[in-house]
């Protein structure tokens, strides 16, 4: 089996490439290599050819990961143009590099309602992987299979009830990279659900930080188990950022890294922060938090690779 250096695919393989532009919180250190495959093909038969012993790391857009300040080890693939294409109908196929806010207006616009991605931060890939949601509303819910390239090389079609979909979470064979996804929504208007994603936009803008800020969307996990729905009768006693509220942790710093005064739950890069620094203050909030309430937060957002090289 071979090593990085002695494949030659089609696609972009570049050693010792640096992550930090890669990822919204723009810090980390560099990938071993970074592979940007042509295609499918050229995945699988990357893989394929890889000597198993390499590690294998499947990036999106870097929305929800802090790559620590050593790098990562092994091979980071991170998919591209031929990974983004979107086929809606009455079935909703979209590649794993498309951004949820594209699959969403794509869906609407032939009237399936997959609105509840268009404030997702994100890749299909890693709404699949994460099994994102929002609004009460999950990307399991209306999943009918992927498409995959597993570790081996192996190209496969997988039914969602499969991948064990649940909070936060799959069980996505170890090392497989999801080239593609294929949804059955609902039916709806496709004015009415552009007012919806108007609305949410709105919504959005009013309670999280602005989209140009360095930030990685929700860090901590709900212990309630579950999204904010968004509705009125919405509880949040077992909300993330009210936890992190009650134990004095909004607004506090640490390097040149802060949790968002407007929105708690939100770890923000003020423009000098280091990777160190960001998982510090993470973990900072998590002993606060259980000091004041006895509950240990779980990180959502994903962290990588070494803290030093």
């Amino acid at each position: 089996m071979a090593q990085p250096q002695d494949i030659t695919p089609r696609g972009r393989l570049t050693p010792d490439q640096p992550l930090g532009d890669f990822t919204w919180l723009r810090v980390g250190g560099p990938a071993d290599w970074l592979f940007q495959p042509a295609d499918e093909d050229d995945l699988a038969e990357f893989l394929a050819a890889l000597d198993p012993q390499v590690p294998v790391f499947a990036m999106g857009v870097g929305s929800n990961l802090i790559v620590r300040d050593g790098g990562i080890e092994g091979v980071v693939i991170r998919l591209g143009r031929g990974f983004n294409a979107i086929d809606a109908g009455e079935t909703v196929t979209a590649g794993a590099a498309a951004l949820d806010s594209r699959v969403a207006i794509a869906a609407a616009a032939a009237g399936r309602d997959l609105t509840f991605l268009r404030t997702i931060p994100g890749t299909i890939g890693g709404a699949v992987a994460m099994n994102a949601g929002c609004y009460g509303t999950y990307t399991a819910d209306h999943l009918v299979s992927v498409r995959l390239v597993t570790r081996a090389g192996e190209i496969r079609t997988v039914a969602a009830g499969e991948l064990n979909l649940r909070y936060r979470a799959s069980d996505i064979p170890e090392g497989a990279v999801v080239t593609q996804a294929t949804f059955a929504p609902p039916a709806g208007d496709p004015d009415e659900l552009a007012a919806r994603m108007a609305a949410q936009l709105a919504h959005r803008d009013e309670t999280q930080p602005s989209t140009r800020e360095r930030t990685a969307g929700s860090t901590f996990r709900n212990p309630a188990g579950f999204s904010s729905t968004g509705r009125a009768d919405d509880t949040h006693e077992m909300k993330a950022w009210k936890l992190i509220d009650d134990a004095g942790m909004r607004g506090a710093t640490l390097g040149g890294a802060v949790m968002n005064p407007k929105h708690a739950n939100f770890l923000t890069n003020t423009g000098s922060a280091s990777a160190a620094d960001l998982e510090a203050l993470g973990e900072e909030v998590r002993k606060r938090v259980y000091d004041s309430s006895g509950i240990t937060l779980e990180w959502e957002i994903a962290r990588v690779g070494r803290t030093r090289r």
